[in-house]
């Protein structure tokens, strides 16, 4: 039993540091997805240009729609029909207020041999590009989807990577975009700081007024750093339904959904009834739920005056306390500074330190006799609180109906879309976009992806690290993982050897354990065996004849004294 015991012991500690271990590689892999990316200069960039080939060949074709679209860019061609703005800073005739930098090339790190896209090159600069549609998109009874790829190659201090769907109009000028240009939809990922966020964002028109309200999605609920810091290639893609509901998705798993009517701040319809502006609460109106007693009155012996604190009577000042000795003296090694200029800088004092000679001593100085809580302190009284007779409860002013209500049924049926644009200002350059798509069909958009995104994130896979690498990286950041791994590795072998490895056999075993020997008996040491056997059965029942006669003896014995107890008891009992 104690050798089960034992191994069982070692089994459950073999089990607690394999789990231990494999604990302290998840943790390393979300550290090194939540670690900040340092800017790098430009020798660091230079040597991620001469990038290892990748360990995976592969054959890139660009991408081609497979069914109806509103849209599609690859960038890996001559970039036609994008538009550079040119609007001015305000006041200012020769310094564009968008005049940040845009370049088409390769990844830098898991590059897809003839694979370009679109990249933000400039720092702290606003940057502004577009292009029209193929044809417009107008929101009748088809779905919307919008998909591109980001990849924050150098992470993201502060800046976005999100597009903006232009509103058809008939003065839509693309060399004049900019912020205020007017937009339908504006979608993708956005961070500042710790804020990581995926805006979706409908201009939304007011039937009554004919203004344009901004609507905002709910943030989703899952974390989203991870896709700004770990400089891979994700896939962003809305979903808009003509039965007014939304997706997000990244890397094509959902991450927000709702609906157009109930999931959007401020909401698309105004509420049916507002709070009176001119209702005002009344002069005696009473809130107050509790309210000092008025037939109250302070007792006779309550002293306001008494302190808090008085000094304690029973004090000693502590013997060997030096009265004449200061807490602090100057410090006889230090000497005045050789470039100490007195007219400049004053007379020169040597600092103070604490006195030797009260090191020793209960005490220095002065000595002051300690405070004490004052038993006959009771502050100043007050009446203690009842509840109010004329309590009316929180005031609120009448609700009357909303003069600007209205009720738009189908938000879905937005302003149609002519025009896509990226106007961004960024602290981190090197933003790549690729592979746009607009269009109505799942099937094509999830082609697209395959084609374009899917190649990507196969390369990306291809080159990571292997669980061994991974180990070994874990261990140069932490050294003492060493020892988890060794005796992970020992853990199997040890096991083995308890659970397989035959038990020596000790001497109680092998006497308990001895066969019988069949040895030739001669009669006459057969009857006295027999005999003996019999003498031996004689004494036993003899035993146990005894022990029963001794039994039956005590139980005579307990009742004659149990009979005797209860005679006593009637006799002392009081006569009824």
């Amino acid at each position: 039993i104690s050798r089960m015991c034992f191994q069982w012991n070692w089994l459950c500690f073999g089990v607690l540091l394999i789990s231990s271990v494999t604990a302290e590689i998840e943790n390393k892999e979300t550290l090194d997805a939540d670690v900040e990316v340092e800017d790098f200069d430009k020798q660091s960039q230079k040597a991620d240009i001469d990038r290892e080939e990748s360990s995976l060949e592969v054959v890139y074709q660009t991408p081609k729609p497979t069914g109806e679209v509103y849209f599609t860019e690859t960038f890996d061609g001559v970039l036609t029909g994008w538009v550079l703005s040119k609007t001015k800073k305000e006041d200012t005739e020769e310094i564009t207020k968008y005049d940040g930098r845009w370049e088409v090339e390769e990844l830098r790190e898991n590059t897809v041999p003839g694979d370009r896209g679109l990249v933000l090159k400039s720092v702290a600069k606003h940057h502004a590009i577009s292009a029209m549609l193929t044809k417009p998109f107008i929101f009748d009874n088809k779905p919307l989807i919008v998909q591109y790829e980001v990849n924050f190659q150098d992470g993201i201090d502060c800046g976005g990577a999100y597009v903006k769907l232009l509103s058809s109009s008939d003065d839509l000028n693309l060399e004049y975009f900019f912020d205020k240009t007017p937009y339908t939809i504006m979608f993708g990922p956005d961070k500042c700081g710790e804020d990581y966020k995926l805006h979706f964002i409908f201009r939304h028109k007011n039937p009554k007024t004919g203004e344009y309200d901004e609507k905002h999605a709910k943030r989703p609920d899952v974390d989203l750093k991870k896709f700004y810091l770990d400089k891979k290639t994700h896939l962003y893609t809305l979903v808009l339904k003509p039965d007014d509901t939304f997706e997000m998705l990244i890397d094509q798993s959902v991450v927000g959904k709702g609906s157009l009517l109930e999931d959007m701040v401020p909401p698309v319809n105004p509420p049916k009834e507002i709070e009176d502006p001119s209702d005002k609460k009344p002069d005696d109106w009473d809130e107050r739920p509790k309210i000092p007693d008025p037939n109250a009155v302070k007792p006779d012996d309550w002293d306001e005056d008494e302190p808090s604190k008085i000094e304690d009577s029973d004090a000693v000042k502590p013997e060997g306390w030096l009265d004449d000795e200061p807490q602090y003296v100057p410090d006889p090694n230090a000497k005045k500074p050789k470039d100490w200029d007195e007219e400049m800088d004053g007379e020169w004092e040597a600092p103070q330190i604490p006195n030797p000679k009260c090191e020793t001593a209960p005490g220095c100085g002065h000595w002051v006799c300690p405070m004490k809580n004052n038993p006959s302190y009771k502050g100043k009284w007050k009446a203690p609180m009842i509840d109010n007779p004329n309590y009316q409860g929180i005031w609120s002013p009448r609700k009357i109906s909303n003069p600007d209500y209205f009720e738009d049924p189908h938000p879905f049926e937005m302003t149609p879309v002519s025009g896509i644009g990226l106007e961004l200002w960024s602290m981190t350059s090197d933003i790549y976009f690729d592979n746009f798509i607009i269009c109505s069909e799942k099937e094509v958009a999830d082609r697209w992806a395959a084609d374009g995104w899917g190649l990507k994130k196969l390369v990306a896979s291809a080159n990571e690290p292997g669980m061994f690498s991974q180990l070994v990286t874990a261990a140069e950041d932490h050294p003492w993982l060493w020892v988890l791994y060794i005796l992970t590795l020992a853990l199997p072998v040890g096991l083995g050897v308890l659970f397989c490895w035959p038990a020596k056999k000790t001497d109680e075993d092998t006497e308990f354990r001895k066969p019988d020997i069949s040895q030739p008996i001669a009669k006459g040491e057969l009857k006295q065996e027999r005999e003996e056997l019999e003498d031996d059965e004689i004494e036993s029942e003899e035993e146990n004849r005894n022990t029963a006669e001794d039994e039956r003896r005590e139980m005579e014995e307990t009742k004659r004294l149990l009979m005797k107890d209860t005679k006593k008891m009637e006799r002392e009992a009081p006569p009824s």
